[in-house]
Parts: structure tokens; sequence; C-alpha cells
């Protein structure tokens, strides 16, 4: 899991990314710090102890809901999630997809990147098709089907160079 500091309590994991924010003169607001990561916790379903465990120990479906806490504690304009719900069970990727699907109602850009069809067809208003490198295809939602995707991951270099010129 990238973004995580294994050994740190989920507290610590939690506020690393501002940081600043919860210090004064070099010294961290562990009581502020405290109450994030129980905000934290509640808000993303996070199955701990309590703050102070270390996110070592934790799933790797928690695991993952603490990185996305980190990140969202930076109030983000676009969110970036490189495959979000690979290796998790389906429970935390269900809450995952909530929580993705929340913040976008609420005006995040997110830009997911994922190997799984599915959850490409089921959480996207657009998709982009690379292929070695290059843009294939960009298909809205109305028109994302298993086959349209599936057709613009198998173009060839020719047809994705003339598609590029015609633009």
């Amino acid at each position: 899991m990238h973004g995580l500091v294994r050994p740190q309590p989920l507290r610590e994991n939690v506020t690393m990314a501002i940081l600043d924010r919860l210090t004064k003169f070099s010294v961290v607001d562990t009581g502020r710090e405290q109450r994030m990561a129980a905000q934290a916790i509640d808000r993303f379903a996070i199955r701990a102890r309590d703050a102070r465990q270390r996110v070592g120990q934790l799933s790797g479906g928690n695991q993952q809901k603490v990185v996305l806490a980190k990140w969202l504690a930076t109030d983000p304009k676009v969110l970036i999630l490189d495959e979000p719900t690979r290796g998790i069970d389906i429970g935390a990727k269900t809450e995952i997809h909530r929580l993705m699907g929340e913040l976008a109602r609420k005006g995040i850009a997110i830009l997911m990147i994922s190997s799984e069809l599915p959850e490409v067809l089921g959480m996207s208003d657009r998709i982009l098709v690379m292929k070695e490198g290059r843009l294939s295809a960009v298909i809205d939602r109305k028109d994302a089907t298993p086959d349209s995707v599936g057709a613009a991951m198998m173009r060839s270099r020719r047809e994705i160079e003339l598609a590029e010129a015609g633009r």
C-alpha cells in the first residue's frame, strides 16, 4: 500500500499530509490530530481498535481507507486514484465506491485508473482508453459498454495515429 507509514499509528498516517496545519512552533496539536483521526474512522468506516493502532495491523481495505482519508484531509479539487480497490474484499470495495460517488457529488474531480472493466464501467462518467502510451479512445458513459471499451483497447497503432491526425 503506497502512501502509508505502516509502523506508525492510524492517527499520524491520516494527518501526515497536512502536518503543517497542525503544527505551531514545531509542536503538533495532538488533540486536533486525534479528533481528525476519530472523524476519519467514523466517516470512512475504518475498522480499527482506535486511532493509536498501527496502520500495518489493519486489513488492506482499511489501509486503503486511511490513504483516502489522508489525501482528502488536504481538501483536493482533483483526486487521482490508481487501482483504488485492488486486493481488497467486496465490502471494502463497495465502501470505496460509495465514498468516490459522494466525493464526485461534492464536486471533487476523480481520475480513476483501473484495470477492472466492470469497475470502470460502473464508476465513470467518461472513459479514456490508453494503449501503448497513447490515447486510443474517449467514451462517454452513455456509449460505454464492454464491447466499445474492448474495441478501443484493441485498436492498432495505425488506427490511433489516424484518429489523432483527424482531431
